[in-house]
């Protein structure tokens, strides 16, 4: 590993593919860390990686990408490379490679995404989501174990795909896009393992032809999108058939995303809004969120249902994103509803190619920016359920403020969905309301609607109508 290589990575931002571990107690200390408690901390971090999707875990780099080095012996150092394999159940073997930066050592682990669940010691697995890597509750961890069984398609090596089946140019655009001024062969084989150069004959995995196939359809036949626009709002059969438009869009995983949303989008009426005494146009749906749901869908969809594509279903008052493939737990419905931060991929290699494309940011912040979107414009929240083996995310058209409340609401900026519920019960009851109101309204209690109000209190929104008082008005700032 040169020099070039860790420039490399300390261009990029720390996230869910990339973390910085410090050999000290902390920035601009002599004090390092006990070698015991680096090499337990290089063990949860990458046994939260391997549980999650993969990445790459560079030793002796600050957070704020400041290079310290470690300060340990050539013993030490030893048993830190050993960390994953000794302290995690069953065992974790990441490939970990020295580097001399001037007089300074580091070490860089690339972990790939594990069929297993490994444990540290103690009994707890952690799991990586963006730059966090929190510990799992108990009843999460067999739920785990189980979802990972379903990774293991992405990962075959077709036996009758060669390198030549690969558009080189794409994977060279990628390259170009991360920084890497590598041959792609080297990106696809070192960066992603998408291909294995280990034995005399390069093997290829499906990922690797799903995302970048010359003739994507030789190798699924439905791995591409359908779009589908229906007249009105129930789809009709036979002589009563209402279709539209249908387009079919078959294209490398990383060129389909773009293909759909630019023809897509096309479809997406603009509505004219009466705003400040000026007409003005707006989308029925925010660009985002239906983007979203699309992204989501190629990026997580079982690709060994091999019968069903992505669809894309738009009525006069929804669109639903359809997606082969129920949810893998431990991502469960009532999450997403709930707007809880989860993730899993059940295709590790092609998200962490896909977020370097760009088309994937901030894992397990998606869904609660799409229930703020929708609610920024007024809209019904999405919706999201299954039937059979498909998943299907369904966003509405239908405001549920009219103009003149969202135009009031949108002073606050961007505060949560629940407290823009609560100040649009507030607008309509004459500007205030109550702690009692906010538990109903919010469907919370006491002590949550207490410390909610509190900080919108502290965020200049309200304010009591007297001292001590749990009745509260409207700060309104225009």
């Amino acid at each position: 590993m040169d020099g070039e290589e860790i420039g490399l990575l300390l261009r990029q931002e720390r996230g869910q593919f990339l973390e910085f571990l410090s050999a000290y107690e902390y920035k601009k200390s002599s004090a390092q860390k006990p070698s015991e408690d680096l090499a337990r901390e290089i063990a949860r971090l990458a046994g939260g990686m391997a549980n999650a999707d993969g990445g790459t875990l560079l030793v002796g780099v600050e957070p704020d990408k400041a290079v310290t080095g470690i300060p340990h012996s050539a013993d030490e150092l030893q048993e830190l490379i050993r960390a994953p394999g000794a302290l995690l159940t069953p065992p974790l073997a990441p490939a970990c490679r020295r580097a001399q930066l001037g007089n300074l050592v580091l070490l860089k682990f690339e972990i790939t995404s594990s069929p297993d669940v490994h444990r540290i010691a103690g009994g707890r697995a952690f799991y990586r989501i963006t730059t966090e890597n929190p510990a799992l509750p108990p009843e999460q961890i067999q739920s785990l174990r189980d979802s990972k069984r379903s990774v293991f398609y992405e990962r075959q090596n077709v036996i009758d795909a060669t390198v030549d089946d690969l558009d080189l140019g794409a994977v060279a655009l990628l390259a170009e896009k991360i920084g890497d001024s590598r041959d792609p062969i080297s990106v696809l084989n070192r960066v992603y393992h998408l291909i294995d150069q280990s034995s005399e004959r390069t093997a290829v995995t499906t990922a690797a032809l799903l995302l970048f196939a010359k003739e994507p359809t030789r190798w699924h036949p439905r791995a591409g999108v359908d779009f589908v626009k229906y007249e009105g709002t129930e789809r009709r059969h036979g002589a009563a058939l209402n279709v539209v438009k249908r387009i079919r869009f078959e294209a490398p995983l990383c060129r389909l995303v773009d293909e759909t949303v630019g023809r897509v989008k096309e479809h997406i009426r603009e509505r004219t809004l009466l705003h400040d005494l000026f007409f003005r146009e707006r989308l029925e749906y925010p660009a985002f969120a239906w983007q979203e749901a699309l992204v989501n869908a190629i990026a997580h969809r079982d690709y060994s249902l091999t019968g069903a594509p992505v669809e894309v279903w738009m009525f006069d008052d929804r669109i639903e994103v359809r997606s082969p493939g129920a949810p893998p737990s431990p991502v469960t419905i009532e999450q997403l509803r709930h707007q809880q931060r989860v993730h899993f991929s059940r295709n590790p290699l092609i998200v962490r190619t896909l977020a370097d494309l760009g088309y994937m940011r901030d894992m397990g912040e998606g869904i609660p920016r799409m229930f703020q979107e929708m609610e920024n414009h007024g809209l019904q929240p999405p919706e999201f359920s299954t039937e059979g083996f498909i998943f299907t995310a369904t966003l509405r058209n239908t405001p549920i403020y009219d103009e003149s409340t969202l135009r009031w609401l949108n002073q606050f900026g961007a505060t949560s969905v629940r407290q823009r519920r609560l100040l649009a019960y507030a607008y309509a009851h004459g500007k205030s309301f109550s702690t009692t109101d906010y538990q109903r309204v919010g469907e919370v209690d006491r002590d949550t609607a207490y410390r909610e109000i509190r900080l919108m209190v502290k965020q200049g929104i309200v304010a009591p109508l007297k001292p001590k008082s749990r009745s509260y008005k409207i700060i309104e700032k225009l």
